[in-house]
């Protein structure tokens, strides 16, 4: 039997994760969205009104819920940075406006008990298709305002999607959904589109306050970097050391901002990725005349979205900057140490040059007092050998003894200088690599 992966089953459930509700107009739905990982109290949180009503509670470790809890129904959902509570109900007549809302048959220290910061409210309004499509829905008119209206025929013309992407006294955003001939699934899945397109909306805006912080933080970044590039040119050797010091206070700087804002940069363009796919999914087309929601995005998030982008890579210009002219700087530094080391090098060299002329001068005096002491010495062996009775003059010997002694001394003496010369040679060129 083969070695079964610890984690065989989890990842063959995950295409089956999340799944749509089915959902049938009309109904109100309300949705909320929650920043903030706070480990496992939103499963603990959604488990204690699930438990006050005899329910079943979220598995543990588990991110998706969705339990009938008396009339209406939730569903739950944690992903990696934030949280979300969806409640709808099932509406026997079409609502004149956005009531009685799901969300207020929920316990309301419960809901202000939820863990994370608010976000997103989105309430959602699906009404079936009474009047002509042709025409724009009256209730549309009368809860959503004109000034700022988008909308769309959405799916292959299956339903109309309204909304004006403002903030109403509840603190909520508004959708109506004019739902065609859909199945349940498919409505559920249109409505869970909408909702993530809110959600993912303002998750993708968390980025901009933070590029604006960075790029209020770089001017003047950039404008020491301008001024330390600027006197590297005119400085004195002197002033290199707090050159260096000044451009490795900077570098860590804007290391320290790069490193505190990346991850937000990089978690705005995904989002706003998700919401582009989101947007294709609803396969638009113009109705009533009404800019549509990608066009709407394409005006009002896709500019926030550059401006994170643009942030993200001013940055990270700016960083490659910091080091362009530290490795400047560096070099400058490393140019003039060499210099000075040549400089010192030459001059020891020079100095080695006099040592061996002297050498060479007390050399010949050394052959001469050398040669003298050993002429004395062969003198003195002649005598002692002509006192023993050999034929032998002191004289002579000694004539015959001062060209050689004073001729081996120098050759000695001339092979050491050349070991030497040599090996100061070998030295002053490695030191010059």
């Amino acid at each position: 039997m083969q070695t079964v992966h610890p984690l065989r089953e989890s990842l063959h459930h995950e295409v089956h994760a999340r799944p749509y509700e089915r959902m049938s107009a009309p109904l109100l739905l309300s949705h909320l969205a929650l920043v903030g990982n706070a480990g496992d109290a939103e499963r603990q949180h959604v488990a204690g009104l699930l438990r006050d009503r005899q329910l079943a509670v979220p598995a543990e470790g588990g991110s998706h819920l969705s339990a009938d809890i008396g009339g209406v129904r939730l569903r739950w959902e944690k992903h990696g940075e934030f949280h979300t509570c969806t409640f709808w109900r099932q509406l026997a007549e079409v609502p004149e406006g956005f009531a009685p809302l799901p969300i207020d048959d929920v316990p309301a220290d419960w809901r202000a008990g939820l863990p994370g910061e608010w976000l997103v409210g989105l309430h959602v309004l699906v009404k079936p298709a009474i009047t002509p499509r042709a025409e724009l829905p009256p209730l549309v008119r009368s809860m959503l305002n004109d000034d700022s209206l988008v909308g769309a025929r959405v799916m292959d013309g299956s339903a109309d999607v309204y909304t004006d992407f403002r903030l109403y006294g509840d603190g909520f955003a508004r959708w109506v959904v004019v739902a065609g001939d859909m199945t349940p699934r498919r409505l559920g899945r249109l409505v869970q589109r909408l909702q993530e397109i809110e959600t993912y909306r303002m998750m993708a805006l968390l980025g901009l306050p933070v590029a604006r912080e960075v790029g209020a933080a770089l001017v003047g970044a950039e404008r020491d970097l301008a001024d330390v590039a600027e006197r590297i040119r005119t400085a004195s050797p002197d002033d290199e050391q707090e050159l260096l010091r000044q451009l490795t206070q900077l570098a860590a700087r804007v290391e320290g901002l790069y490193a505190r804002t990346h991850a937000r940069f990089s978690a705005s363009a995904a989002y706003f990725e998700l919401v582009q796919r989101r947007i294709d999914e609803l396969r638009e087309e113009r109705v009533h005349n009404l800019q549509t929601v990608r066009e709407f995005m394409d005006r009002r998030l896709l500019p926030a979205m550059q401006t994170c982008a643009w942030a993200g890579r001013r940055l990270q210009a700016l960083s490659e900057r910091i080091s362009r002219v530290s490795n400047l700087l560096r070099t400058r530094v490393e140019i003039e140490q060499q210099q000075s080391s040549r400089e010192l090098l030459d001059a020891m060299n020079r100095r080695q040059k006099a040592q061996l002329l002297l050498q060479s001068a007390v050399e010949g005096f050394s052959v001469a007092a050398v040669t003298y002491y050993g002429a004395g010495l062969v003198g003195y062996a002649a005598k002692g050998a002509k006192s023993a009775g050999w034929n032998v003059s002191p004289d002579v010997a000694v004539a015959i003894a001062i060209p050689l002694i004073a001729i081996g001394v120098w050759l000695g003496v001339r092979r050491l200088h050349r070991e030497a010369q040599a090996a100061a040679d070998t030295n002053y060129q490695e030191s010059r690599r």
